[in-house]
């Protein structure tokens, strides 16, 4: 790994704080894992075992990763209407926290409320 970061650091080469391996590296983990398929799959399916008022809290820590679960929730609040966003927007880190936590820097929460008995 050490090998391979370098490489992408010599041909990409460095801008910022952030290594440049990191996205690489990230894009590896999230297609071996099938990270985002599996997360399209599990998201309707916990949604379905909620118990009335129930609540769904997903937190997730890049852009890709947030859209699935943006575009899921938006899905299940438009199906039958059995469900709502907690809150329109995603909660993010205060300034406080990024300051006691930099890597929370991408972290969202979103939240779907399940309002009757099937969602």
């Amino acid at each position: 790994t050490t090998q391979l970061a370098e490489i992408i650091e010599k041909t990409i080469g460095s801008h910022g704080r952030i290594h440049p391996a990191t996205k690489t590296f990230q894009a590896i983990r999230i297609a071996t894992n099938a990270e985002l398929s599996s997360l399209e799959k599990v998201l309707p399916q916990v949604a379905d075992n909620l118990n009335k008022d129930g609540r769904l809290a997903v937190i997730s820590f890049h852009s890709l990763e947030d859209r699935v679960v943006k575009l899921k929730f938006k899905e299940l609040v438009a199906r039958d209407g059995e469900g709502r966003l907690v809150d329109k927007k995603p909660l993010v880190p205060t300034r406080e926290e990024l300051r006691d936590n930099p890597r929370a820097r991408s972290a969202k929460l979103r939240v779907i409320e399940k309002n009757k008995t099937e969602l």
